[in-house]
């Protein structure tokens, strides 16, 4: 068993955004034979996905997602603030959970120059 790290951003039920450090579970599959196995976790259903930039120098004041989604950075780095006060910087391969979609939200920039995600948004 492997285990791959990633961040989760959710609204409790007072209406408080947190973070929360998880970890998915990997298995060794026979993934795409003939090349040998790899590591690979449970298949998660997914709606669509996009990809998202973020101009240097942006800034989104507090605000719930969209729709729960997974964020996925890879260039710049994108600063959250959770409504709980708790601020954390991503950079290239990081990973987010984003479930925030009620309650305050959270705040985000980039920071630095020009930032760019890939966002897979997830069934309701």
């Amino acid at each position: 068993m492997t285990f791959s790290s990633y961040v989760r951003l959710y609204t409790d039920e007072n209406g408080e955004s947190h973070f929360e450090d998880l970890a998915a579970e990997l298995a060794v599959v026979d993934f795409a034979p003939p090349a040998p196995p790899l590591n690979l976790s449970h298949y998660i259903p997914v709606e669509r996905f996009a990809f998202f930039g973020m101009p240097a120098g942006w800034h989104g004041e507090w605000h719930p997602a969209p729709r729960r989604q997974y964020f996925i950075v890879l260039r710049g780095e994108v600063e959250a603030v959770a409504s709980d006060g708790e601020t954390r910087r991503f950079t290239p391969g990081s990973i987010v959970l984003v479930e925030d979609t009620t309650g305050r939200g959270h705040a985000s920039r980039s920071i630095g120059g020009d930032a760019f995600a890939v966002i897979v948004q997830l069934p309701d």
